[in-house]
């Protein structure tokens, strides 16, 4: 197409483009063997494709939808290049996957690994960091389980698929509020009551005696403290 072509007031060549009006059939049929074959490789991936995805299964959805747009629009890319493309990212996909599962090492470079966030209620700041999720980003999760005080969780794991599996604590602890610091809302807050006694890292929710305190905390040397919760 020639720079000379480009009119920005040619709306006949920005609505419908420049192929002839008998191409929209061509696009029709195109559209509905892709999508039925989309369907038969959808089916032939496993049910993981409709529920949380792995790296290696994002891989594919995202090269897929590189794949079938040229081969349903394009009118000089034919529909069997696509899906000889789409077989071929299929087959990919089932390879590695079956090499992870032989090759531990393998398996956790393409499937990741799961970090924990936090830890007898107390919050692995570095990681959170690391993975670039915020503390309310974290807290909204857990308020979601009904967890609204670090104290009562044990354990706060990330796993490689980008999910949350909390644990809780036999017995809850003191600990720092998950719910948000909003002044128009101090009713929700009513639920919770004051360790006067115990104070509580503001930044990663460890505990410590009021008189003792004072300082850097120990676990991530932040300053910003205040009144545990129960």
């Amino acid at each position: 197409m020639k720079k000379s072509d480009i009119q920005l007031d040619d709306w006949n060549r920005i609505l419908w483009g420049m192929a002839p009006p008998i191409f929209f059939l061509e696009v029709l049929f195109r559209t509905l063997i892709i999508y039925l074959f989309l369907l038969v490789m959808m089916r032939l991936l496993g049910k993981r494709m409709n529920g949380q995805l792995s790296i290696t299964e994002m891989g594919v959805m995202l090269t897929t939808g590189a794949i079938l747009s040229p081969s349903m629009q394009a009118p000089d890319r034919g529909i069997g290049l696509g899906i000889f493309a789409m077989i071929c990212a299929l087959l990919y996909q089932r390879y590695t996957t079956l090499w992870g599962f032989k090759n531990k090492t393998v398996e956790m470079i393409m499937q990741g690994t799961t970090t924990v966030l936090v830890r007898d209620g107390v919050l692995d700041v570095s990681e959170l960091m690391g993975n670039r999720i915020s503390h309310q980003q974290l807290f909204s999760v857990l308020r979601t389980e009904k967890y609204y005080n670090l104290g009562q969780v044990k354990r706060v794991y990330l796993e490689a698929s980008g999910l949350f599996s909390i644990y809780p604590e036999k017995e809850p602890r003191p600990g720092l509020s998950t719910l948000p610091p909003n002044v128009s809302d101090t009713s929700i807050h009513a639920i919770q009551r004051e360790v006067t006694e115990l104070a509580v890292c503001c930044n990663c929710g460890k505990t410590a005696e009021k008189k003792t305190h004072p300082g850097p905390c120990p676990h991530c040397q932040a300053e910003d403290w205040g009144t545990a919760i129960l």
